[in-house]
């Protein structure tokens, strides 16, 4: 997979902070065609040169969750000068809990930080304490993995819970090591997904009603200081698709429970264990249906019980969500404008060709 250059320019700029002020330009000028690895390999040429107490920062892997972003709520990376003392928090954490760790491979940077702590292989995930729901995660997650749900486990070599430092809140989790091949298979995504529904029917958690975050991507609409560059006819498209199937999707008074919120490809892990969903944070209630629009179309065919009608309309609603987002002008997504205006047509193409009327 190649680099796009978004990409390229925010891993200089991330070489930058960590005082590489005679190589930074050089990566700005990196080709879209570097290799991903080449990259990495590129990057942990430099790892001796970070400063003092920050650790060993070795690889960077800027395109892991390029479809958690394309997918999810357009959520900023962690600003890059957040970035060492981040990764420092981690490591600091992990050592405090009797874990050796002398580097870090940074796997993803979203709202979220998530690292590969070694030697010790543990996965940690750091987030700003003024944005994030670690507690919430960390409690679901125990519990649905006591139920048996594929999920992925908290590390079990440290008490469960926490961790607060500098300023971070600080999570341990078990890191899996990638299968190859990782092409999942529709059936075997579909039997995973039921599973997770069926632990999560039990659990009575408050969380959110889907139609919450619907209201956040009809919020930022509203918001023209944060969509400057949405065209009236397209704000009118995406004001009206939310508005009309929120209010028909609610109004079918199915059966509603526990969702995971956003289980798309980016969001689940092919591992020895079979697959397990990981980013718990974005829970939420509403039909199953909801969750299935999340995922490849091929899922629901081998997902028992789905209600094809419900399911259209929540793919389209889904579809108009993620659109949103990539119009809010703080979205990181590399290509995200050009998404933003392909699945504008592919609304407009699903409205048509469904008989829904936008409007109303």
């Amino acid at each position: 997979m190649a680099l796009d250059p978004p990409d390229v320019a925010r891993t200089a700029a991330y070489l930058e902070r960590f005082s590489f002020p005679d190589r930074w330009q050089e990566w700005r000028q990196l080709p879209s065609s570097e290799p991903n690895e080449e990259l990495r390999d590129r990057l942990a040429q430099y790892h001796e040169d970070l400063p003092e107490g920050l650790g060993t920062v070795r690889r960077f892997a800027p395109l892991e969750g390029l479809w958690r972003r394309s997918r999810g709520r357009g959520q900023a990376t962690m600003q890059v000068s957040e970035l060492p003392r981040a990764v420092a928090a981690a490591m600091a954490t992990a050592s405090s809990l009797g874990l050796t760790v002398d580097d870090a491979v940074v796997l993803h940077d979203s709202n979220k930080l998530t690292l590969r702590l070694l030697p010790c292989d543990v996965l940690a995930r750091v987030a700003p304490v003024a944005h994030q729901v670690a507690q919430f995660e960390v409690d679901l997650a125990q519990r649905l993995a006591e139920s048996g749900c594929p999920v992925a486990a908290l590390q079990p070599r440290v008490e469960p819970g926490v961790h607060e430092r500098d300023g971070f809140v600080v999570t341990l989790w078990t890191y899996y090591d990638p299968v190859t091949p990782q092409e999942v298979s529709p059936a075997d995504y579909a039997h995973a997904l039921g599973r997770l529904h069926a632990g999560m029917r039990g659990l009575d958690v408050p969380t959110p009603h889907f139609t919450d975050r619907v209201e956040q991507a009809q919020q930022l609409l509203a918001n023209r200081d944060r969509t400057p560059a949405l065209a009236d006819a397209d704000r009118e498209l995406l004001g009206d698709t939310l508005r009309r199937l929120r209010r028909v999707i609610a109004e079918r008074g199915g059966a509603e429970q526990l969702l995971h919120g956003e289980p798309h490809p980016g969001n689940v892990l092919t591992t020895r264990n079979g697959l397990l969903f990981i980013d718990l944070e974005t829970c939420c209630r509403g039909p199953v249906e909801f969750d299935l629009a999340h995922a490849p179309e091929e899922v629901s065919e081998h997902y028992p019980g789905v209600d094809q009608d419900l399911l259209r309309d929540c793919r389209i609603l889904v579809l108009a969500m993620i659109t949103t987002w990539r119009w809010d002008r703080g979205d990181q997504l590399p290509n995200g404008r050009r998404l933003g205006r392909e699945w504008l047509s592919q609304i407009r193409a699903a409205l048509k060709r469904n008989g829904l009327d936008s409007h109303g």
